[in-house]
């Protein structure tokens, strides 16, 4: 592949998003749309990509990076937008790609497909891509001459009855001679009502040079940008369909694909069941085998060959699950080691610990690992016993083999192969009950 560029237009604010963030920072899938679209490009080894950004937007110059950024001062089009990156592409004698940083479904398929077509033909200045619509609504028109030489684009409001029969429509994303294109846009005209320059004018420009722009076919989907909050949700949901989809086709079981919902870096080897309802944030990586059963959440954890978590676990940052162990329903886990073996059945919370091999947390039991102002940390040893309903208080050790009786409070290390109880001497008191109920039946009787 000969060497391009790439250009992502991100400087819109989405004032339809009702939001202080600049609309390409808002994420799919726990990533922002524009990464999304940087992702896409990268995947093509292009010599540079720059992302157009508008004034005061510190914070996508720190998205984006290390990626150079240029900055659009005024809002005047898609066309004015591009002019920006003049200052990183100059002497650049590759083609140049325009991409928009709100169009998270934009695939490295579609980029490949606008470069091929524009060194099919020497001839070829500029190519659009194209989408067919079975209702293209108010997309612009694409009006064609011979096969797929692109003669003009119509935006709806200026097309007549005949050119808006047409469901070929401008799909956005381009790719342009990068020797010509600054020279393009510098000889385009904002004579329209917004007065502002537009890239589907590039073409009538081209044509002067005896250049021809072609179109060149793509799904409609790799196109849909985002302008709302409806639409940001219209997007998540395919994106997560694509995900669902590569996960199902690579060997992982979805027992209700629907209610998967995965981040763009989870990371699932095959021979994996997913229950109903489960949520991957980011940072998530589960091996061969493994079974997270119903409604769990898990971010940036790992849980390693043939563990079983859940139903109903969360497992938060810095959860390492081990081959074989189990994470049981309402158990929380985070930045703990649990060796392989080891279970965790019911109803605990592990927090900064590290769990030895085989050994057995009681249900209730829970590592009291933060005093108000520092964290520390609980070390359980291979084939410990925790009885129910024990608070280990950090920092502590349970020796290998040790038991700790049920409702324990263990402030001190527990030696190996012994016991360490806490539990309060048992007081029976004969009779108590009953009198106890006589004595408040009659005070309520009296009342």
């Amino acid at each position: 592949m000969q060497k391009f560029a790439c250009v992502i237009l991100a400087a819109g604010q989405g004032t339809r998003m009702h939001s202080e963030m600049p609309k390409p920072l808002h994420k799919v899938a726990g990533q922002s749309m524009v990464r999304h679209v940087i992702d896409a490009a990268s995947a093509l080894s292009p010599e540079k990509i720059i992302v157009v950004i508008g004034e005061n937007m510190g914070d996508m110059a720190v998205e984006v990076a290390p990626h150079l950024t240029a900055v659009q001062k005024v809002a005047n089009g898609t066309g004015g937008a591009v002019k920006p990156a003049a200052e990183h592409l100059q002497g650049f004698d590759g083609d140049v790609v325009v991409l928009f940083g709100d169009t998270p479904l934009v695939t490295s398929n579609s980029i490949t497909k606008l470069l091929d077509k524009r060194r099919e033909h020497s001839d070829t200045g500029l190519v659009y891509s194209a989408m067919r619509l079975d209702n293209p609504a108010s997309y612009g028109r694409m009006v064609l001459g011979d096969g797929d030489i692109l003669e003009r684009i119509v935006e709806f409001k200026d097309a007549n009855d005949d050119e808006r029969q047409i469901n070929l429509c401008n799909g956005g994303i381009m790719c342009a001679d990068g020797t010509r294109l600054f020279d393009w846009l510098d000889a385009l005209s904002n004579d329209n009502a917004q007065a502002e320059y537009y890239l589907t004018d590039l073409p009538a420009i081209a044509r002067k040079e005896n250049l021809s722009t072609r179109i060149v076919e793509v799904p409609a989907e790799d196109m849909e940008g985002v302008n709302s909050r409806l639409d940001l949700a219209m997007i998540e949901k395919k994106f997560q369909n694509r995900l669902r989809i590569k996960a199902m086709e690579e060997g992982i079981t979805l027992q209700d694909p629907d209610t998967t919902y995965f981040s763009f870096d989870t990371k699932i080897a095959k021979d994996v069941t997913i229950g109903q309802s489960v949520v991957f944030g980011v940072g998530v990586e589960i091996e061969t085998g493994a079974n997270i059963l119903p409604f769990c959440h898990l971010e940036q954890c790992i849980v390693h060959s043939n563990a079983s978590v859940g139903p109903f676990a969360r497992l938060r940052p810095n959860a390492d699950i081990g081959e074989n162990a189990k994470v049981g329903n309402f158990v929380e886990i985070k930045k703990t080691k649990l060796g392989r073996g080891a279970k965790v059945s019911h109803l605990s919370y592990l927090g900064d610990a590290v769990v030895g091999e085989r050994a057995n947390i009681g249900a209730g039991t829970i590592t009291c690992n933060y005093d108000g102002f520092l964290k520390y940390k609980t070390v359980i040893e291979a084939d410990a016993f925790i009885g129910s309903n024990s608070a280990l208080v950090a920092p502590v050790t349970v020796g290998a083999g040790a038991f700790v009786g049920a409702g324990s409070v263990i402030s001190s290390d527990v030696p190996s192969n012994a016991l360490g109880v806490t539990r309060a001497k048992l007081l029976i008191s004969k009779e108590w009950a009953k009198n106890f109920r006589e004595k408040k039946q009659a005070e309520k009787e009296g009342a």
